[in-house]
């Protein structure tokens, strides 16, 4: 199992187009992936799941991904949303 942890910089927060990137890329991995924000969970291959959340601005949320790829998907998962969020 992997995680990080990642303070959202993006002055909308974690909205739409953003969520259905990170859906996106979080689809191309078999691993399961889990956001976690304020106790609350969701499957990050899921856009509607992520943004019933309501991630603003200045929110950190957690990643875990467990799986046969773990490795390749934390590492390109916490690439994506450094670059976007």
């Amino acid at each position: 199992m992997k995680n990080f942890t990642y303070t959202i910089k993006d002055a909308k927060g974690l909205h739409a187009r953003p969520a259905g990137l990170l859906a996106k890329e979080a689809k191309q991995f078999n691993s399961k992936i889990i956001i976690t924000v304020n106790g609350k969970t969701a499957d990050l291959k899921h856009i509607f799941a992520v943004m019933s959340l309501g991630i603003k601005c200045a929110t950190t949320v957690t990643v875990t991904i467990d799986g046969e790829d773990e490795d390749v998907a934390a590492l390109a998962l916490e690439k994506h949303i450094k670059a976007n969020l």
